[in-house]
């Protein structure tokens, strides 16, 4: 523990497993880590009282909460409470937390009506599915309601139902129209969407995929 008198500091090395972190040493012994653009300001022969090295120790928390978020959203685009989520649960402290999320949004690089409208964007590239569906991840995303009914705003589900249905016949097309059908609206009903939507898609599919024969009445 560092006296109120004052320690000096003895040594700065770069870690050898991390060269974006410094080892300060104090007196000859090793004291704490530090993040290299925090270490940058001290200097061999510098004397720190008690509540620099608790400052210091602090201003690396929260730089090492910061580089922790940039990671995560590297890695593929987050919202807020994702990035939260994460960081609390790799124990980073609640004031911390709070500061990387405020310094990412000031950055640009945090923002959940822009990851909403991306991830509406993905799922009509990659994995059509409909509105309420679309709603409800974005939701478990934390995303608020007025984000997200602008993002999936202009999300079609007759055309999104479409595109499901007309990919996954190819597969079916060798049943009979009854598990055809049945088989159909299950992937449909597993993406979200609603009856009248899925049914009118197996049928435009079933014509497709036989070549214009008429799946003959939809209704049991």
């Amino acid at each position: 523990m560092c006296e109120e008198l004052g320690v000096k500091i003895t040594a700065l090395k770069l870690q050898a497993r991390n060269k974006s972190r410094v080892n300060v040493f104090v007196d000859g012994s090793f004291a704490f880590g530090l993040v290299k653009n925090e270490a940058v300001r001290l200097r061999i022969g510098q004397e720190l009282t008690e509540a620099d090295v608790e400052r210091l120790k602090a201003a690396d928390a929260r730089e090492e909460a910061y580089a922790r978020a940039l990671r995560l959203i590297d890695r593929r685009p987050r919202s807020t409470r994702e990035v939260a989520d994460n960081l609390k649960k790799n124990k980073v402290a609640p004031e911390d937390i709070e500061a990387a999320i405020a310094r990412l949004g000031r950055a640009g690089l945090l923002n959940d009506a822009e990851f909403a409208k991306m991830w509406v964007e993905n799922r009509e590239a990659f994995r059509p599915s409909s509105k309420r569906a679309l709603a409800l991840e974005l939701r478990r995303k934390g995303v608020a309601d007025s984000e997200i009914k602008v993002a999936v705003a202009e999300s079609n589900d007759a055309a999104a139902a479409d595109r499901v249905a007309q990919t996954k016949a190819a597969r079916f097309a060798k049943l009979p129209w009854p598990e055809f059908r049945l088989k159909l609206l299950g992937v449909l009903a597993r993406r979200g969407f609603d009856f009248d939507t899925a049914r009118s898609a197996v049928e435009r599919a079933w014509k497709t995929a036989t070549g214009g024969r008429a799946p003959g009445d939809f209704d049991e």
